[in-house]
């Protein structure tokens, strides 16, 4: 006995390739169907007529205005009568009734008008910014909130003030004496919450040790490396970010070293060093391209943000000047909160590998050694650093500003080494 298997092909073919016929335009002959007549009283019966139909629009050379240049003679012969074109503002013709209307103002009008003829109501009319129907409700009750916002000026009788040399010091002076002498930690509280209390009090300073160099700021989308999150890497305070460019794109490149010795080997080396101090017997360190990273957000002014070191000072420490390598003495490093200004931030993700790309110089490996400064390096770095060291360093950068000697870049300052921040 053989068993016939239903399909459903059929069926699913017919819904597929399904082509319904459009509804008729009109009842058939000998078809009773009922139609309502409003509808044929809508305004959209009509659109595909109106779109259809072409409006015959005929401008001629004057577009509709024909201004007859004849009738003044004043255009013409000289020294003829030009009144009817300047009339004499004292002693000014008589406005036509038909063209009054165009002169009033319907915001400020306080008298009813009847089928364009001014009238004498009793009441107030409406201003046209204010008829609900004209315009849309969220416009009006804009503009009543700027309207009620518009109050008559006050005239306020403003002291003058003394901005010569001698006050200016004054207050200066002043300003110090009212933070050394009556200063005291009891008597601060903070804005946002009164249990807190000060414990120690700093002087804000420039950083002259870092001053001359110029900070990055970057944030990973994620955290960068192959490591998990919950495992400490500690070659990531180390990475090498270097900038790539293809012919349509600029990203960057990030390099971590093989293992974990290699980087605290590295960064004990670095800081047992003075800054720009090269060691005479320096070993290479090992950097591995791990990926490429591309920019979603670049912050050019970074107004609100600081690098800041809280120095306690040490009695220990010998208070004589630090001679670094390029010859100049800073001043001895005292108790302060010490700061450094951050150039720019820049949020970082991971860029997707495309085989397509055409890199100018891709590199595996990085091969990194210290190198002595040259003397043009030296020299922008003696001009950023004279910002925060020398007194007369305004006046000084007046007159080269004046004489076109100084080169400063986008953030007013020398461009001199840069160091790279890197925030995970």
């Amino acid at each position: 006995m053989s068993v016939k298997k239903s399909s459903k092909l059929d069926l699913l073919v017919r819904v597929r390739y399904s082509n319904p016929l459009p509804a008729p335009p009109c009842p058939p002959k000998l078809l009773d169907i009922p139609t309502h007549p409003m509808r044929y009283a809508r305004p959209e019966f009509l659109n595909a007529v109106a779109s259809e139909t072409p409006l015959p629009v005929i401008v001629d050379a004057e577009c509709g205005m024909p201004l007859d240049l004849g009738k003044w003679e004043s255009l013409w012969e000289e020294n003829a009568d030009d009144s009817n074109l300047n009339p004499d503002p004292l002693n000014l013709p008589k406005l036509d009734p038909k063209d009054a209307l165009l002169l009033v103002d319907p915001s400020s009008s306080t008298g009813l008008y009847t089928n364009g003829h001014p009238g004498s109501g009793s009441g107030t009319s409406t201003p046209l910014a204010h008829v609900t129907w004209l315009r849309k409700t969220e416009y009006i009750s804009r503009e009543g909130v700027q309207r009620s916002g518009i109050q008559e000026p006050k005239h306020l009788v403003s002291a003058s003030i003394d901005i010569s040399r001698p006050a200016q010091l004054r207050d200066i002076e002043a300003s110090f004496a009212a933070c050394n002498n009556d200063f005291s930690l009891e008597d601060l509280r903070h804005p946002n919450n009164p249990k807190l209390t000060a414990v120690e009090s700093y002087p804000v300073l420039p950083d002259a040790e870092i001053w001359a160099n110029q900070y990055d700021l970057f944030r990973f989308s994620e955290r960068p490396g192959e490591r998990p999150v919950d495992v400490e890497d500690p070659r990531l305070d180390c990475a090498v970010l270097r900038p790539m460019k293809t012919e349509h794109d600029s990203f960057l490149a990030y390099y971590l070293t093989q293992d974990d010795d290699s980087a605290t080997k590295f960064k004990e080396t670095r800081f047992g060093l003075q800054p720009y101090e090269v060691p005479e017997d320096q070993e290479e360190t090992i950097f591995h391209f791990v990926r490429d990273y591309e920019t979603v957000k670049v912050e050019q002014e970074v107004p609100n943000e600081f690098l800041l070191v809280l120095y306690d000072g040490d009695p220990s420490e010998e208070l004589d000047a630090v001679l670094d390598e390029s010859h100049s003495k800073l001043p001895p490093r005292a108790k302060g909160a010490y700061y450094k200004n951050i150039e720019r931030k820049m949020l970082l993700k991971k860029k997707r590998a495309n085989i397509y790309d055409q890199y100018e110089d891709k590199w595996e490996i990085i091969r990194l050694l210290h190198q002595p400064m040259s003397k043009e390096e030296e020299e922008e770095r003696e001009e950023a650093l004279a910002e925060v060291v020398d007194p007369m360093f305004l006046m000084a950068r007046g007159d080269a500003d004046a004489e076109g000697e100084v080169e400063m870049d986008e953030g007013g300052y020398a461009n001199g080494v840069i160091d790279v921040l890197a925030e995970s």
